[in-house]
């Protein structure tokens, strides 16, 4: 391990920050639509998961705003706002029905979340680098929460495929297979 490695030794905390804020504003805008999702599958099978997922999503955005306040980075509240506005505005979208909801906005949702998740995962996967060089995070609940999303985003796999086997046809069948594993 070099001299550079050891606690606080994070290179630029400015840098870290702004990361930091985009995915917290990130987060927040997941927590917007995940909750519309849930109000749109109330009774169906995916209800329960949404919930849990929507749960976790609370959870790992108070993780991050902890794990800012820990190393002295700031919230930028601006970015916050941005974010939960520009959720809004994503309702907006074309999709093929002007007064109605298209059976797209199902797809689209479950696909925006997937990736979603993807990239929130990139940022525990990043703030569990830097737990290398800082003691002040918790190096093994980042580890928790890289794991907790990979079981999100596999769910939200099978799940995005069977909304695309409703709107479209077709067998949605395991992640696995659909990958050809």
């Amino acid at each position: 391990m070099s001299e550079s490695s050891v606690a606080g030794a994070v290179h630029d905390l400015d840098l870290l920050g702004i990361y930091c804020n985009d995915h917290l504003a990130a987060s927040t805008g997941g927590v917007e639509l995940v909750s519309r999702m849930l109000s749109r599958h109330r009774g169906t099978p995916f209800e329960p998961r949404l919930e849990e997922l929507l749960d976790e999503l609370r959870e790992e955005r108070t993780v991050l705003r902890s794990s800012m306040a820990a190393l002295g980075l700031p919230v930028r509240q601006y970015k916050q706002v941005a974010s939960w506005v520009g959720e809004k505005v994503a309702r907006l979208k074309l999709n093929g029905h002007v007064l109605s909801r298209s059976p797209l906005s199902d797809l689209v949702e479950f696909e925006f979340i997937a990736t979603a998740v993807l990239a929130k995962r990139c940022g525990f996967e990043t703030l569990r680098v830097v737990a290398a060089a800082d003691r002040r995070l918790d190096a093994a609940l980042l580890d928790r929460l890289i794991a907790q999303a990979d079981k999100q985003h596999d769910w939200l796999a099978d799940a995005r495929r069977e909304v695309a086997a409703r709107v479209f046809g077709g067998d949605p069948g395991p992640a696995a297979a659909a990958a050809g594993s």
